[in-house]
């Protein structure tokens, strides 16, 4: 399995499948729960900013999953979102119990880790950063 074209083809699978989890995020925070209800949530929640932080969350979703889907600037957008997901960690399900469906922050934890995992290795040849690197 340690092939170049396994490898990169699974980096292309898991980067396009995260980046869409956070664009349909961002989609959603703009367009169907909305910018105002998502202020009351954030505000509820005691995050600082709140319309201010829900309005840079939603579009680093939308725009940070748009680019993890077609692999531009992987890792630093990939590191930006990590950080966005360690503030809603902090901010909102510190402290809460584990499953997601309770309010808990295992979902928050995956993320952070798949997003981690681009840093490290990279966005793969099946990207418009590969492509350019070559």
């Amino acid at each position: 399995m340690d092939k170049p074209v396994v490898r990169d083809g699974m980096l292309l699978v898991f980067r396009a499948i995260l980046g869409l989890v956070f664009v349909a995020h961002g989609w959603d925070k703009l367009f169907f729960t909305g910018i105002t209800e998502t202020t009351g949530q954030f505000s509820a929640a005691g995050v600082p900013q709140p319309k201010l932080s829900a309005w840079i969350a939603a579009l680093a979703e939308l725009v940070g999953g748009g680019m993890l889907v077609v692999g531009l600037l992987a890792t630093f957008v990939a590191a930006g979102l990590a950080l966005l997901m360690a503030c809603a960690f902090y901010f909102v399900h510190l402290g809460s119990t584990v499953f997601v469906a309770d309010g808990g922050f295992e979902y928050v934890i995956v993320l952070i880790v798949a997003l981690l995992m681009v840093v490290v290795f990279g966005p793969g040849r099946a990207s418009i950063d590969g492509v350019l690197s070559r």
